[in-house]
């Protein structure tokens, strides 16, 4: 048997990264393509992530109270919008409502009819917008918008990759993920980030049917020593498979290809531990999207 193409979207979301300090943006996806760029290279010929920016070019007013050095965003300039932070959307006062989630998705919509991807993979705002893009794909009837002819642009995806991520602060996001979506997710989480905070992260996580649970020593960041540079490699070649935890701790639900159930506690949730069957399947070429943005507002 020949080898097959398989082809991932990875959104990176770099947009509102906390409560306490709403308008900090940063970066596009071509900054986050430098920052990716050791994850990048250990993967090798085996995958290809492909970048999208988020439609929203932020104004210096959006980032009046962060510093771009603090964004991670130095490279930043208003005038050069191939370098200028963007996001995927901003929020409304009362943190109800993703303002510009509609022009977001109708961009994601012409990127998904254009191509096939088995898989998206998001940070931040960018995981959150990740998972609710796995959402929308398992239920695209439910937002008539992002059809065409009637149809879903593009199938489900077979995976997500979740670094950072929450639950999107906007009902569309309670309408496509109630009582949760289904498409396998890995949930990546930092031990000591204060910008998505547990108690975000812990929505997501009880709304993601089939879940895997990652967490590293770190903050807000995609981990990139090599030991998760292996990890992440491995597991968007093969998501089924058992790929050896990288992090602290590791969890994963009974429907992520998994058996023997146990329990584990995680962040105050009760999550059964799996022992997952090792799969062995032929080593595909994956098409990884990415974007950008940040936490919730």
């Amino acid at each position: 048997m020949g080898e097959s193409n398989l082809h991932a979207l990875s959104i990176d979301i770099q947009s509102l990264l906390t409560f306490n300090f709403p308008d900090r943006y940063a970066q596009n996806g071509n900054m986050f393509s430098k920052r990716m760029a050791a994850i990048r290279k250990s993967c090798g010929k085996d995958v290809e992530l492909v970048f999208i920016d988020g439609p929203h070019l932020l104004r210096p007013a959006d980032l009046v109270w962060s510093s771009t050095s603090e964004l991670g965003a130095s490279e930043a300039s208003d005038s050069d919008p191939a370098i200028a932070p963007r996001a995927w959307w901003r929020v409304n006062t009362e943190r109800t409502q993703a303002l510009g989630l509609d022009a977001s998705l109708a961009l994601l919509k012409d990127v998904l009819k254009a191509d096939r991807y088995e898989g998206v993979f998001g940070f931040s705002q960018g995981a959150a917008f990740a998972a609710l893009l796995a959402a929308l794909l398992e239920k695209p009837h439910l937002y008539p918008s992002f059809l065409i002819d009637g149809q879903s642009p593009h199938p489900p995806f077979k995976f997500c990759v979740s670094v950072s991520g929450f639950k999107p602060p906007d009902q569309l996001a309670t309408i496509l993920m109630s009582p949760s979506y289904s498409t396998p997710t890995l949930h990546v989480l930092g031990k000591n980030d204060v910008i998505v905070i547990e108690e975000w992260s812990k929505v997501l996580l009880e709304i993601s049917a089939n879940k895997r649970i990652e967490e590293h020593d770190g903050g807000h960041f995609v981990p990139c020593k090599a030991n998760w540079r292996n990890f992440f490699r491995d597991y968007l070649l093969d998501p089924l498979r058992d790929v050896p935890s990288p992090g602290l701790s590791s969890s994963s639900t009974p429907n992520f290809g998994a058996t023997h159930a146990q329990s584990i506690e995680y962040t105050g949730i009760n999550i059964p531990r799996n022992t997952v069957n090792g799969v062995s399947s032929t080593r595909q070429r994956a098409r990884i999207f990415e974007t950008f943005s940040a936490p919730p507002a």
